[in-house]
């Protein structure tokens, strides 16, 4: 009988459970054949929609009006007529210059006239006569024509009488400083007995009218090409409303209308600015105020849209999605977006109509994968 010592069946057992290892180690890992499950992924169709074409652009409100008042002729001020931060209107008598000196000058000039006028009768009466005579060679024709000529140095000199008759009413109606437009005055720049000058460089007051009120917005060369070509689709430029939003985010009530865009470029910014109008019957907007106007142009009948949630970027900032082929393998496409409407995305390019976009699933699958599809339920 032989002896197995026990060192020997130590080492037996050893060997047998290296093979068992070995064996395990070898085996072939699981066929991902027709028994591996396909995933299951959301998908939404493409379609037109109709959606409202608008840009957001920045920009400040400005005057829709505004009159800087100096005096046309010099004198002391003798009183101010208006109340400052009032609403005047056109024609309402602000300051009043002494008009002593004025009024004389005009005395000074009618008289002028009557001296003139009389020197026009008798020089009409003597030539009347003259030319009466002519006929009977009593007067010569030198007389007579002379005669005429003194009628008129007679008749011009009563013109020029009367035209600086004229000069010096003008000049007394201007001791009445009056406001050409209709709007709120500012402060006064000066006080009763102040010395006035003819066109002088200080302005007395500022009358802005801000009702309505002008909006300019300013928005690059590029973008301008790009929207007058979606205002020329609409069909109707009058149809290009403006929407306010102020500087604390909220919304202006009253609408307005875009009404024109300069005709040149900045050459520093390439920015053009465009004119927009905004009633303001409450006063609520003030000149210098920074804004931000919504232009509303139109509608796009064949819009693409894409929920947002089945947009990526790539690290440069390039949108893309996944979508469905007609084999029903995943394909990652990049496209062009504009802008935004209701949690979608406006697809300028890189998508078709028909096509399935993956809106749910996409932490399951890579490009070239095959999956199953569902349509995309509301909540997804």
């Amino acid at each position: 009988m032989q002896v197995i010592k026990p060192w020997a069946k130590s080492l037996a057992m050893l060997a047998a459970g290296t093979v068992l290892v070995l064996t395990g180690c070898s085996e072939p890992p699981a066929a991902s054949g027709p028994g591996q499950q396909i995933p299951e992924v959301a998908v939404v169709t493409l379609n037109t929609s109709t959606v409202a074409l608008s840009t957001e652009l920045p920009g400040r409100t400005t005057d829709f009006r505004q009159a800087e008042i100096r005096p046309q002729v010099s004198g002391i001020l003798q009183q101010r007529l208006f109340t400052e931060g009032q609403q005047v209107e056109a024609g309402q008598l602000l300051y009043k210059i002494d008009p002593a000196t004025y009024q004389a000058a005009l005395n000074s000039a009618e008289a002028a006239v009557s001296s003139a006028k009389a020197l026009q009768h008798n020089a009409r009466l003597k030539a009347d006569r003259i030319n009466g005579l002519l006929g009977s060679k009593v007067i010569s024709q030198q007389d007579a024509d002379d005669a005429n000529a003194l009628l008129m140095q007679a008749d011009a000199a009563v013109a020029s009488a009367e035209a600086a008759r004229l000069t010096a009413q003008i000049n007394l109606n201007y001791t009445d400083i009056k406001a050409p437009i209709a709007g709120q005055i500012g402060r006064s720049m000066v006080t009763e007995g102040a010395l006035l000058t003819a066109n002088q460089a200080q302005g007395l007051a500022t009358i802005r009218q801000l009702d309505p009120i002008y909006v300019d917005l300013t928005q690059s060369s590029n973008e301008l090409i790009k929207l007058k070509r979606q205002i020329r689709a609409s069909g109707d430029r009058e149809q290009v409303t403006a929407e306010l939003l102020l500087d604390d985010g909220s919304s202006y009530s009253q609408p307005g209308s875009l009404q024109f865009s300069e005709v040149n470029v900045d050459p520093g910014t390439g920015m053009v600015t465009l004119r927009a109008v905004f009633p303001n019957n409450n006063g609520d907007l003030l000149p210098g105020m920074f804004v931000r106007a919504r232009l509303h142009h139109g509608n796009n009948t064949q819009a693409i849209l894409v929920p947002q949630k089945a947009v990526s970027r790539t690290p440069k900032g390039d949108a893309t999605v996944m979508l469905v082929n007609k084999d029903n393998q995943v394909e990652l496409r990049p496209i062009t977006l504009g802008g935004s409407f209701d949690q979608h995305w406006l697809v300028t390019s890189g998508l078709t109509i028909g096509e399935q976009v993956i809106v749910a699933g996409l932490q399951k699958i890579r490009p070239g994968a095959t999956v199953s599809v569902v349509s995309a339920t509301d909540e997804e």
